[in-house]
């Protein structure tokens, strides 16, 4: 689907998913402000949706899937796709094309910012190559991370399909085997190995599908990690020792990696679980508490004996979000996979 049709395509598709939407819901799904501006969203987490935003001429810039982006400490916006001809886009934030770099990340997919020293560096997953890469910020390469064949979990380095990073203030990180064996591994921040778990399954302290993983340190005293199930629409929370602590439902979503931003985690949902169209993905905001208080594009949270309700898309506006940037204006980015090769889309919160 071009960009330029989209702001039409989403008019007309609101009953498209789902079946046909009460009136209450179609409302809750969208609204048109006085400059014809499109708003989505619930509570006080509302935004206005800018689908040109970071558009290019692909046949200069192209990309694939936009699997993830972040924010560095320039303020710049910076993305990872699994086009070779550019893997890595840096935007400001009104969507100018600042700088690309990057031809050999065929399975990139995760994108982590790392500080170190006042410097920024950048953990790249790439699961066709089965490696971790840490690049400094314009793409040079300090280290690679291979399969962990002596761990005893891989019999081949196939076997390793990493899809995302997350890294602790001391230079120590974890990544996610999501498309592997669904192992959690530890490093220091000289790539040494601490410890693994997880692993594929459906007990507490296992995965089907452990897409993202982020350092969650809201709680000074008590920092954990927050491991999204993605398949099975849980988020789950470990020590930093690898010991499960609990898990938290999120009915009907796809949740890929959290981003937390202030005191709240961010989602981008690939899809809705039981949605007849599989594009039918949207976003998912949880306070501090846990519950979740608002989905752009989805139906409003609704909770019930403090269980929630099942979420669905309402309205036909993203397609396979794969990842959030939430910068100091609580603007969101959103970078979306399988999506015609389109660019990523901006919302203002309102």
């Amino acid at each position: 689907m071009m960009q330029s049709g989209r702001r039409s395509f989403l008019k007309k598709s609101a009953l498209a998913t789902g079946g046909l939407l009460t009136f209450s819901q179609l409302s809750s799904a969208f609204s048109i402000d006085r400059n014809n501006d499109i708003i989505i969203g619930h509570n006080n987490h509302r935004y206005k949706v800018n689908l040109n935003w970071g558009d290019l001429d692909p046949a200069k810039t192209p990309v694939k899937d936009c699997h993830e982006i972040v924010q560095d400490s320039q303020g710049r916006i910076v993305m990872l796709t699994n086009h070779t001809k550019n893997n890595v886009l840096i935007y400001d934030k009104s969507g100018k094309l600042l700088d690309k770099w990057g031809t050999e990340y065929p399975g990139g997919h995760g994108l982590t910012l790392a500080k170190e020293n006042g410097e920024d560096f950048l953990f790249i997953t790439d699961y066709e190559r089965h490696q971790v890469i840490k690049t400094t910020i314009d793409g040079k390469v300090v280290m690679t991370l291979d399969c962990p064949l002596d761990t005893g979990h891989y019999a081949q380095k196939e076997a390793y399909k990493p899809t995302e990073t997350t890294v602790l203030d001391n230079g120590d990180f974890y990544i996610a085997d999501g498309y592997g064996n669904q192992f959690i591994l530890h490093y220091n921040h000289k790539g040494e190995l601490l410890n693994v778990f997880g692993g594929r399954g459906r007990e507490e302290h296992q995965f089907i599908n452990a897409h993202g993983i982020c350092y969650d340190n809201r709680d000074k005293a008590n920092p954990c990690l927050l491991i999204t199930a993605r398949e099975q629409n849980v988020l789950k929370k470990f020590s930093l020792e690898g010991e499960y602590l609990s898990s938290i439902p999120v009915p009907g979503a796809l949740i890929c990696r959290p981003v937390i931003h202030n005191n709240e985690v961010y989602f981008a949902v690939l899809k809705s679980k039981e949605a007849a169209n599989d594009d039918s993905g949207f976003l998912l905001i949880m306070d501090d508490q846990d519950q979740v208080v608002s989905c752009p594009g989805a139906t409003k949270p609704v909770y019930e004996n403090h269980q929630l309700d099942q979420l669905y898309q309402t309205i036909r506006l993203f397609q396979h979000p794969h990842d959030v940037c939430v910068d100091e204006d609580d603007s969101i980015y959103v970078a979306q996979w399988n999506s015609g090769q389109t660019y990523p889309i901006k919302l203002t919160r309102v």
